[in-house]
Parts: structure tokens; C-alpha cells; sequence
């Protein structure tokens, strides 16, 4: 299924029991031939609700997903990609914080790499990481569009924050 955004089209590709990839809109070529040969099936029940989940997500009405997810790596894949569901909306968090966070310490690396391969952006957010020293590291969608993500939440956190403030200030 193919979805409009604001950073564009994503491509959402699923199997019978859970979302499988996320992908923006420049693809590989390896990635479009393989798109292209993939059956397109627009009523299926987990990309309606991906889809449907990302437009609450965009639209700054979600902040988590709940989807099925079926996606396959390594152990230390899966759970470095399960860490990235821990970090909060609106915030960010560090490779090494990343890498603590799995009792791996000494594998800010190998998290990195990990992140580089999420099959499922946006849905696990890689985009909340950032490096050590606070600039914008490398995103399968661009820096442009981890930049977006990011000013996106943290716009969202602080209309909250105002309006929780105005509502305490009425009480």
C-alpha cells in the first residue's frame, strides 16, 4: 500500500500477521523491482491500520503505534529495534543510550548499524536517536526528514504543554 504524507509517500508492505517494511519514497532500484512484483492488496487488515495509525501519528493525534509487527533480523536486531519503541515521543536518545538500554554498553556501533537496518521507520522510531554529540546522524529517509520527524514531535509535546499549563492555570 502506498500512502501520501507529509515527508512524502512511504510504502507499506506487510505479510499475513504483521507489518513487514516501511519505505520511502527513494527507493533502491533492488527495492522498487521488488515492489513492483509484490501483489497490491489496499484492504489488507494490517496495512489499513498502519496506514490509518500513521495518519493519527501525522496529523500529531498518536505518539506511539500499535500494529502488528513481522519483521526478521538478528536477536541483537530485534532487540535493539524493540528499544527504539522505549523512547519516548518527542524525545531523543543517543546511540550509547541506546546500546545501555539492551545491556550492551560497549555495542554503540553495532546499535547503530541495528537502527541503519529498522525495516520499519517511523513505526519504530530510529529517528529519536541521535549522536553523542546531539547533531542529526545518518536516516534511511534523509536528514531532512529525521529533522521533520523530529520538530514535528517535539511542536506537539509543547502545544501539550501549553495547554496542560492553561488548564492547571484554570483549576
Amino acid at each position: 500500500m502506498r500512502i501520501e504524507t507529509p515527508i512524502g509517500q512511504l510504502t507499506l508492505l506487510a505479510s499475513a500477521t504483521g507489518l513487514r517494511r516501511v519505505y520511502f519514497a527513494q527507493l533502491t532500484h533492488s527495492d522498487a523491482l521488488f515492489l513492483d512484483s509484490v501483489r497490491v492488496n489496499p484492504h489488507h487488515g494490517v496495512l489499513a491500520i498502519t496506514a490509518q495509525q500513521l495518519e493519527e501519528y501525522f496529523s500529531g493525534q498518536r505518539r506511539s503505534f500499535d500494529v502488528p509487527l513481522d519483521v526478521v533480523g538478528t536477536d541483537f536486531q530485534i532487540a535493539t529495534w524493540n528499544s527504539l519503541a522505549r523512547i519516548e515521543y518527542g524525545t531523543t536518545a543517543t546511540y550509547g543510550e541506546q546500546a545501555r538500554s539492551i545491556d550492551r554498553p560497549r555495542a554503540v556501533r553495532a546499535v547503530g548499524g541495528a537502527n541503519r537496518c529498522n525495516p520499519v521507520p517511523i513505526v519504530l522510531p530510529c529517528h529519536r536517536v541521535i549522536g553523542a554529540d546531539g547533531k542529526l546522524t545518518g536516516f534511511a529517509g534523509g536528514l531532512e526528514t529525521k529533522r521533520w520527524l523530529l520538530e514535528h514531535e517535539s511542536a506537539h509535546v509543547a502545544s501539550e504543554e501549553i495547554t496542560n499549563e492553561g488548564q492547571l492555570l484554570c483549576n
